[in-house]
């Protein structure tokens, strides 16, 4: 239990410093842009360090490409309700195929519609915000007791293998 307690408020201490590095870096005092799917990704960075949607193919695949949906659907067909639903959708089958799912970046096509963002929003908060996390995860994990160290695997796909779906195999 001891053990537990100390793992947890490790992680927790981990945690804090990335995300307040991330939105610090995302959120300068002008912005209105809040890149909240971070949140998440700080949950998997830290407590589920070993998954395969935590490693960096599917955080920075799976953000990055969310993102880039999400601002498409805007620029193109604006921000109706119907818009969200489609880019959302998009994003699930894109990140699927291109196994990168990480899925706190399934929020990414919302928060970009809803904040009309741009390209260089991608870059400027997207981007900026995953390396901030990834980069205090690499660092924190090697400071800290345990064998764990991220990442486990550089390119490790997401879902791992062929099978996920109610269908199985695709």
């Amino acid at each position: 239990m001891k053990q537990a307690i100390l793992r947890i408020l490790w992680v927790l201490s981990g945690a804090s410093v990335a995300l307040f590095l991330a939105l610090h870096v995302v959120r300068p005092q002008d912005s209105t842009l809040l890149l909240a799917s971070l949140g998440g990704s700080t949950l998997f960075l830290f407590g589920l360090t070993t998954l395969p949607p935590t490693q960096p193919r599917a955080l920075f695949g799976g953000h990055l490409i969310s993102a880039l949906i999400g601002v498409i659907c805007y620029q193109t067909l604006g921000d109706a309700t119907w818009v969200l639903v489609l880019s959302v959708l998009i994003t699930i089958a894109v990140l699927l195929l291109t196994k990168t799912v990480h899925p706190p970046a399934g929020a990414n096509p919302l928060i970009m519609i809803h904040a009309h963002a741009g390209f260089m929003d991608i870059w400027t908060h997207v981007l900026l915000g995953v390396i901030a996390l990834a980069a205090t995860a690499f660092i924190w994990s090697r400071l800290g007791p345990g064998k764990v160290k991220y990442p486990v695997k550089w390119n490790q796909e997401s879902p791992p293998g062929p099978h996920w779906g109610p269908w199985g195999s695709i």
